[in-house]
C-alpha cells in the first residue's frame, strides 16, 4: 500500500484566506473557497455518486478554525457556519497535488449550471 506523505507543516493565513500545507515535495496553498467547495461532507458530496450539491457563492468564505481530528484528519470550520466533513491527510494530499484540475472542473460546473462564485453577494454602490 502506498504511504501518503503527511504535511511537515500547516499554516493558516487569515489575511489571504488560505491554508498552506508543506510537504517534502513542496509548499501548497489552498484557498478557503477551494476547500469549502470541495468539502468532504455529505452536504457537498452527497451520500452516493452523483448526489453532490454544487456549492455557489463561496468566493469570500474564510476559515475560522482548524481542529486536528486524531492523527488522520483536520476539521475545518468556515465562517459561513459549515464545519462538517473531515479532511483526511490522504484527501488533503490529493487536493494539494490536483488543485488545478479540480478548480477547472468546479468552474466548468458553475458555468454549466449558470451559477456564480459571487452568488448572494450584496454589492452597495453609491450614486
Amino acid at each position: 500500500m502506498l504511504q501518503i506523505p503527511l504535511p511537515t507543516d500547516i499554516r493558516l493565513h487569515l489575511k489571504s484566506r488560505t491554508l498552506e500545507l508543506i510537504y517534502p515535495d513542496g509548499s501548497f496553498e489552498l484557498t478557503a473557497e477551494f476547500l469549502r467547495v470541495h468539502s468532504p461532507s455529505a452536504e457537498v458530496r452527497g451520500h452516493g455518486i452523483g448526489q453532490g450539491t454544487l456549492q455557489t457563492g463561496k468566493k469570500w468564505v474564510a476559515i475560522k478554525e482548524i481542529i486536528p481530528s486524531g492523527n488522520y484528519a483536520l476539521k475545518i470550520v468556515f465562517d459561513d457556519g459549515h464545519d462538517s466533513g473531515l479532511y483526511t491527510w490522504e484527501y488533503l494530499h490529493d487536493l494539494t497535488h490536483n488543485a488545478e484540475n479540480y478548480w477547472t472542473e468546479y468552474l466548468a460546473a458553475l458555468q454549466a449550471a449558470g451559477a456564480s462564485r459571487d452568488e448572494g453577494l450584496i454589492v452597495k454602490t453609491s450614486h
